[in-house]
């Protein structure tokens, strides 16, 4: 099985479209989570939530926001399931 490019960058938005979404409901800032996540700027934040120039989170990024936010990191990968079943064997 393989996925196609775009089923790849669907499975990065889903991702970031949850992280948003999680840190939203927790109150954080983007800047808040970038600091206690070891970055000085939003830019990775920013960018891998909306999938700017094809820029997106680790599985590195996803362990530490998981801790920061208190969540369970399988909460990041809710709907990729829906995006691989997609994919013709």
């Amino acid at each position: 099985m393989s996925l196609n490019d775009e089923q790849v960058e669907n499975i990065y938005k889903q991702i970031g479209k949850n992280v948003k979404q999680i840190r939203k409901e927790k109150d954080i800032s983007q800047l808040s989570l970038s600091l206690s996540i070891g970055h000085k700027a939003v830019g990775t934040i920013s960018m891998a939530e909306n999938l700017i120039n094809k820029k997106h989170f680790n599985i590195e990024h996803l362990a530490k926001i998981a801790k920061v936010l208190n969540v369970d990191i399988c909460i990041f990968f809710q709907g990729v399931d829906d995006i691989v079943r997609t994919t013709k064997r």
